[in-house]
């Protein structure tokens, strides 16, 4: 990340840490920050818990940046600092807030966790401030950590200290989680059970959050903010999503973050050519080979695709193209009139469709249930 930046970089366990930590140390506490209205929840409660006041900034209508000529003159000189967005990686005007900070004497932070691989100006977004956070569990899949990096080499020692003065101690227990959680994540997927998943968490109480948005808590808020700037009376806020946000990292945790930084250039040269390349690996499910079968009646993931039009009520039963098939009363059981059900390839889609024949691809009518893919061939419904 040095490399890449061409400035000093400090690991985080997350971007939202970092954040605070560049707050912290680059603005006075009850200070105005111009930041975008567009934004997560944790980075607004982020700014409060540093004891900073957001200002909210007017926004272009075509891609939701910071619009840097419709924020009045006499504002900028109430300001303490102006932290940047670049939602969804569209970066922000970074070299006109660059020089109306420095204009105005002061800092510029940019929060680049959307935006590691974007660049403006001829500079990589990130380079622009005099403090940035990255986040490598948004384009990594690390799931954890995140970088700080610093305009000023001279500073890192003074951040690094305030860091270890912040983080909590590793625990076991949440290594281990978080070694496992990957594996517990893929098996999930592949067994269908991503809704029974939530709605038990939602039972459990592990839920946090609908959407983009939680639950403001006005009083408990109100509590918060006569302690502010404290990072754990905001904690309730910040770690949203994340309860490991401030832990320090354990070996298990570094070594895949590690791994995954490795393949950052990668990954972004998968993104710049529009493919999915974390989708790709072998715990991804293979949904190209089922996206070609879908069904066109009921749009199962069928392996077949192929369907079979449903008679009409006012139809004739005995036209000449029309075969029918002999009741289970009547017919001599030991005859093999029905085809045999073909074995079914390992790792192949697994629903049922319920417009297509048995004889055709073994499917019997089922409401188009799913199977978890790489069930035993020639096993029962």
């Amino acid at each position: 990340m040095r490399d890449r930046l061409g400035r000093e970089c400090v690991y985080v366990p997350s971007c939202r840490f970092g954040l605070y930590v560049a707050l912290r140390h680059w603005c006075p506490p009850g200070g105005r920050v111009l930041m975008s209205p567009v934004n997560d929840d944790v980075v607004l409660f982020v700014v409060l818990a540093a004891g900073l006041r957001p200002v909210q900034a007017p926004l272009h209508a075509c891609d939701g940046t910071i619009d840097l000529g419709a924020v009045p003159d006499e504002l900028w000189g109430s300001l303490s600092a102006v932290l940047t967005t670049n939602l969804y990686g569209s970066p922000d005007p970074a070299p006109e807030l660059r020089a109306r900070c420095d204009a105005s004497g002061i800092p510029l932070i940019e929060d680049a966790a959307h935006a590691i691989g974007s660049e403006i100006g001829g500079r990589p977004v990130g380079a622009w401030g005099e403090a940035s956070v990255l986040s490598l569990s948004k384009h990594t899949g690390a799931q954890a950590g995140g970088i700080l990096t610093l305009a000023d080499p001279g500073l890192s020692e003074a951040v690094r200290a305030t860091c270890e003065e912040l983080l909590t101690p590793s625990r076991p227990a949440s290594e281990l989680a978080y070694a496992v959680r990957p594996y517990a994540e893929a098996a999930v997927r592949r067994l269908g059970l991503r809704r029974a998943a939530w709605a038990a968490m939602g039972r459990l109480g592990l839920v946090e959050r609908d959407g983009i948005r939680m639950p403001l808590r006005p009083d408990a808020l109100a509590r918060a903010a006569a302690a502010a700037p404290d990072l754990t009376a905001y904690d309730p806020w910040v770690r949203v999503d994340m309860h490991t946000y401030r832990l320090r990292s354990g070996p298990l945790r570094l070594r895949r973050v590690r791994r995954r930084l490795g393949r950052l250039d990668e990954v972004l040269a998968a993104c710049r050519d529009g493919t999915e390349l974390l989708r790709s690996t072998r715990w991804a499910r293979p949904r190209e080979e089922a996206r070609r079968s879908r069904c066109s009646r009921c749009r199962c993931w069928s392996r077949t695709g192929t369907r079979r039009e449903r008679p009409s009520p006012g139809a004739a039963s005995s036209s000449a193209t029309s075969t029918t098939r002999p009741s289970t009363t009547t017919r001599d059981r030991s005859s093999p009139t029905r085809r045999p059900r073909p074995r079914r390839p390992a790792g192949s889609p697994g629903t049922r469709c319920r417009w297509t024949p048995a004889g055709e691809g073994g499917h019997r009518r089922a409401g188009a249930v799913r199977r978890p893919a790489g069930r035993r061939a020639g096993a029962g419904p």
